[in-house]
């Protein structure tokens, strides 16, 4: 197990998610890293434990190298055995249940949609990030409903990081991150990129631009 940057994401930026299983994944996560991701997560839904699990190990070891915290959707076991958070959604465990098992000073992040009240509960349960989207129609979550922008400036009042999720790309990031968005969220704009570490770095550049460089 490898451990990694376990505290509150702080600052802006992108943050990469991945795209399920994929003969490149190691590569991809290393471009996506390379092109500046501030958190990456490991998304894989299928129910292969063994190579999610080696998949998992390998990704928190380069993400130690550019000392990116490690995020894991929706699987606590998998994010205890490899030093990682956890992103949760409606459907899974507690906060509570998961800060027991992976401990006071990992990262969890929560899906709270486009509810603000929903938010607030979560802030209340131990939160360290508040995610909302769809902001624009996804083709990772094509059912997932498309929730207003000013969702984002309304959560900037409880004084948690703020990420943006569904849809998003170089072309409209720009207004979530005027509304209220610390973080991007960003799944096929960057790993569906026939450059994923260019891609990367456009987003990257929306917070943090850097002369001489593509954009």
């Amino acid at each position: 197990m490898t451990t990694l940057l376990r505290s509150r994401p702080t600052g802006k930026g992108i943050y990469a998610i991945t795209d399920g299983p994929r003969d490149d994944l190691f590569a991809a996560v290393d471009a996506a890293l390379a092109g500046g991701a501030r958190l990456l997560q490991y998304r894989d839904e299928t129910t292969d434990t063994e190579r999610r699990r080696s998949e998992a190990d390998e990704i928190s070891r380069i993400c130690a190298r550019y000392e990116v915290p490690l995020i894991v959707d929706a699987d606590v076991a998998l994010a205890r055995e490899t030093g990682a958070g956890v992103h949760l959604g409606r459907e899974d465990v507690s906060i509570a249940e998961a800060r027991a098992i992976l401990g006071p000073d990992a990262i969890i992040g929560v899906a709270c949609h486009g509810s603000i009240e929903r938010a607030r509960q979560l802030r209340a349960e131990g939160a360290d990030y508040l995610s909302f989207g769809a902001m624009y129609h996804s083709s990772t979550k094509p059912h997932a409903p498309v929730v207003a922008h000013d969702v984002l400036t309304q959560a900037k009042a409880l004084g948690l990081p703020v990420v943006a999720i569904g849809g998003i790309t170089v072309d409209n990031a720009r207004v979530l991150i005027d509304a209220g968005a610390d973080y991007l969220a960003v799944v096929s704009a960057i790993f569906a990129a026939p450059d994923i570490q260019t891609a990367t770095r456009r987003f990257s550049d929306l917070f943090d631009p850097r002369p001489g460089l593509l954009r």
